[in-house]
């Protein structure tokens, strides 16, 4: 080794620089997170909340949510499922995760920093056994926090619970769509249902708060797609996970952008849309789905869009032993919060 860059590096690095960051960004980033003391809150310690943000305790009956950015919600209900339940304890599986962010090393971001966040619980439910009035619930509270100035990213759940957010999100204008899913969810009613989470975006599109021309669904495969011709008919842009690789992560952000555009636009993560190898714990695997890596990359692409809400759903933490679901499931909350931060809605924002 280069005796005189060894020395050079112990000159910089040792003694009363040891701590030292030299770079400004990183800098900036450790004095967000250490101490003068080089110490920082163990990952490990306190209440648990949803990407260890601040929790902040609010009356549903009188929402006020004044100084706050972004609202991380609970909406732990699973009454729509098809197949195996379970999602209802995806939003307790998700705070329990530590060491999400709070850097975002591709956008140069720290969400949970430059912006107000916090996690105000769970929706409230009148009903553990009645769907329709639960998505009354969740339309009802999704739209305090809208009217509140607040954007609100959701955690689920099964993905019906998307139906009732977009209701109310979009219930002055239709919105676009980014959605990333093993499934189209645009099928008709199962046995006199139709709020079942096979159909959320049906139904969306027909209560007119979805533009389908505006919606690209990627990641689609498994042997249910005789059941969403609905998506075809009404316009949307399906991306099949058979076509991930042919095409490249690039060229689907490209498209995903296209098809959006300019206008506000919703993103839905379903978890299922991971391979089962990344994310077992869920009510609907399909094989041959998006790798972690794949799933990142798309939403890390969609920096600079008109973000207006969002939501990560599908997590049944107990078919997964080792907490991989739920660690994937944290980490592309984290990818969306990222993305709001960026989104024009905050883009002027004063702080730093």
């Amino acid at each position: 080794m280069d005796e005189a860059k060894l020395d050079e590096l112990r000159a910089r690095y040792s003694g009363e620089n040891e701590r030292a960051v030299y770079d400004p960004g990183f800098a900036k980033v450790a004095d967000r997170l250490f101490d003068k003391k080089g110490t920082r809150v163990a990952p490990y310690a306190g209440m648990p909340t949803l990407l260890d943000v601040p929790h902040r305790a609010v009356d549903w009956a009188a929402l006020d949510l004044s100084g706050l950015d972004i609202a991380l919600v609970g909406v732990p209900m699973d009454l729509g499922v098809t197949n195996r339940n379970g999602s209802r304890f995806g939003p307790r599986a998700l705070r329990s995760i530590e060491r999400v962010g709070p850097y975002n090393h591709v956008l140069k971001t720290m969400p949970t920093h430059e912006l107000n966040v916090a996690d105000i619980g769970d929706i409230p439910f009148r009903s553990r056994f009645d769907i329709a009035l639960s998505h009354a619930d969740i339309e009802e509270a999704a739209r305090k926090i809208v009217t509140a100035g607040a954007m609100p990213l959701f955690v689920g759940g099964d993905h019906s619970v998307s139906l009732p957010i977009l209701k109310a999100i979009g219930a002055e204008r239709p919105v676009g769509m980014i959605h990333i899913d093993a499934h189209c969810d645009t099928s008709g009613p199962y046995e006199g249902c139709k709020f079942h989470h096979g159909g959320p975006f049906r139904q969306a599109v027909l209560d007119g708060v979805l533009d389908p021309e505006r919606t690209i669904q990627i990641g689609i495969r498994g042997s249910s797609e005789y059941l969403w011709e609905f998506s075809y008919e009404s316009g949307m842009t399906v991306i099949h996970s058979e076509e991930v690789t042919g095409l490249g992560v690039p060229a689907i952000v490209e498209t995903a952008r296209a098809v959006v555009g300019d206008g506000p636009v919703y993103v839905s993560f379903d978890i299922d849309s991971l391979d089962p190898a990344f994310a077992p714990g869920t009510g609907t695997p399909e094989i041959g789905g998006l790798t972690t890596r794949e799933a990142q990359g798309i939403l890390r692409g969609l920096s600079g869009l008109d973000i207006v809400g969002g939501d990560v759903v599908e997590v049944a933490p107990q078919y997964d032993t080792t907490t991989n679901t739920a660690h994937a499931g944290a980490q592309m909350l984290f990818e969306i919060l990222s993305l709001a931060r960026l989104s024009r809605r905050f883009e002027n924002s004063g702080r730093s």
